[in-house]
Formats: C-alpha cells, structure tokens, sequence
C-alpha cells in the first residue's frame, strides 16, 4: 500500500489542506494486527531518547552511558552497531517543536519511550528495491530506518562505499573507575576516543568507552564505559590506564556517506568493526575513529549501514511504499 494513502495533503509551516474520504490503513509506526506484543524492559528513568532524540516508526539502539539503578540503559537511540534493541512504535509521542510547522515523528531529547521487541508494525520501504511478502527486515545503523533483502543478505542501505586506510591509535593516562563512569585525571599521549578498549589493572577484558561525558575533548575528564559496577582506582590512588582503537582515513567516497554505527568491511579489517566517532570526517573525505585498531593499508571499504533484525515483511510494496513487519 502506497504511503500517501489517505494522508492530509500539507505544505511545510501550513495546516492540513485536504482529507481523503477513506482514512489511511495505518501510519508509520502503527500496529498492523492484534498479535501479541512484547516491551523491552527497562528499569527506573528509562527509556528515554538520546541527545538526537528518537524518530517514531524506526528501530532503535541502546545506550550504556547512563545507567538506571538496576545499572541497565536509560537511553534509546535511532543509531547503533548490531541488531537493534527494538522498534519505536507511535503512540502519538511525536512532538511538534516548530511554530505552525506540520506533523512530526520526532521524540526530543530525554522523553520518555517504549521500544518493542515483537509485534506487527506498519513501516516506511526506504531502500530502493521492491519489497516481497517474507523479505527480512534491515535496520540502518545510522538512522533506524528500514528496508529490505533476502533473509542473510546483506543490505546496504545507509551505507558508504569508500576508498580508505586504518591505523593503529592508543592513548595513554590515569584515572580510575566508579560504575561505569571513568575518570582521567591525567592525559600523557594519544586522545581517548568512542570505541577505545581500555586495559589497566583490574579492568575485565573488553570494556570500551562508549562516550565522553565532560572534560577535554579526548584527554582529562570522564568517559561513559561499556560495563557497570565496576570500582578500579580512587581520586588519590589512581592506576595507569591505555586506550586502543583506530583512526580510519577516507580518501576517495564512491557512493553514500560514512555515518556512526556502520560496520566497516574490506580486505584485512578484522571482524566487528565499527565506526565510533567521527574526526575531520562527517560523512565523506576525512578520519573516522573505529573500535579495532588492525592496520590496514588503502583498500575499498564498504561502510554497512543496515542490520538484519528479527521481522518479515507480512505485505509487499515499493520504495517509499506502506510495508506490514512482523517478528512471529
């Protein structure tokens, strides 16, 4: 079913102009059946939406840099790496923020939502094939927007193709650890960047800086860590601490833009990695920060953008065309 079905015709910064005599089936974001359906729990203030707020009828990632009291996310976001924590399902949470502007799909920063792990939803087509009836639904990991492929294809909506190198970056300081909240107390070589594996005594394997909270881009301040309750160091005491990650340099952009979130694949980049953070680089020409700090010399890269996430396509459509998903 085409998307425009029964939707008031309206011009930006105008009210509605025209009503259709038969009402749309659905809109984006709505439930397209009575199966039953399934919340992601969240614990006390949570979820809510990122700094880049939430779009309604996207998928959405979560985010560990700020913990409940359970030390589970508090923040949804409509970008991210691996499959999606849920769906943003509307319930008219979408809130106006311009004077006399039309309808929006946009949840501010920090308003509460409810994401969705099973059900049947009516989605936007935003790739650019046709969908078939049993098709796997794609999640962007740049944006949370869908389309749709062979189950186990890969998709490559949102994504970038691009002609690029990646070195091998660390850092070195001190600091210490309360929760999830790493605080550097001193910055001796390197910045410290989204994606960075921190080692030091104490610290498991595997934990990663998620984000900076405060303080000297890259050096003295705290940083959100991938794990929780964790308490390595004190204010007097602190313990010597290393970052590793990698600095990808983009030099020629084929097709699409490099976007936070997006797995990066070529010949000699090590599995899982992925864009964190972006250096002189915001979509084409530039560094990117990755996770994983394997050298690789100039080679094609293909920035994914799209995950395979647990729901079919139940109806068929084009491109900008009404499609039903459903995870039974």
């Amino acid at each position: 079913m085409a998307a425009t079905i029964g939707y008031p015709a309206t011009t930006a910064g105008q009210f509605q102009r025209q009503v259709y005599p038969q009402p749309a089936a659905g809109v984006e974001g709505d439930f397209c059946d009575h199966n039953p359906r399934a919340t992601v729990d969240a614990g006390p203030g949570g979820l809510v939406a990122g700094a880049n707020g939430l779009i309604v009828g996207r998928f959405a990632w979560l985010e560990y840099s700020l913990l409940d009291p359970n030390n589970a996310s508090r923040i949804a976001n409509n970008a991210g790496a691996g499959a999606p924590a849920g769906f943003v399902h509307r319930e008219q949470q979408g809130l106006n923020a311009n004077w006399l502007g039309g309808a929006s799909m946009w949840v501010p920063p920090g308003y509460p939502v409810t994401l969705h792990q099973a059900g049947g939803f009516f989605v936007i087509n935003r790739g650019t094939t046709y969908c078939q009836v049993g098709m796997k639904a794609f999640a962007n990991g740049g944006d949370g927007s869908i389309s749709f492929g062979a189950a186990g294809a890969a998709s490559t909506v949102g994504g970038a193709g691009v002609t690029g190198s990646i070195a091998a970056a660390s850092w070195t300081g001190n600091g210490y650890i309360q929760n999830n909240t790493l605080t550097v107390t001193t910055s001796s070589t390197g910045t410290l960047q989204p994606g960075a594996t921190v080692t030091g005594a104490g610290i498991p394997a595997g934990v990663t800086v998620t984000r900076q909270i405060s303080g000297t881009t890259g050096g003295v301040g705290t940083y959100a860590l991938s794990v929780a309750e964790l308490t390595i160091g004190t204010p007097t005491a602190p313990i010597a601490l290393t970052g590793a990650y990698g600095t990808m340099t983009v030099t020629a952009v084929g097709s699409g833009a490099v976007n936070i979130g997006q797995a990066v694949t070529g010949s000699g980049v090590a599995a899982g990695t992925v864009v964190t953070g972006f250096g002189t680089g915001t979509g084409g020409l530039g560094t990117y920060y990755v996770n994983n700090n394997t050298v690789v010399a100039s080679t094609a890269l293909t920035a994914g953008g799209s995950i395979e996430t647990r729901f079919y396509a139940t109806s068929a459509g084009a491109a900008g065309e009404m499609i039903k998903i459903s995870s039974w």
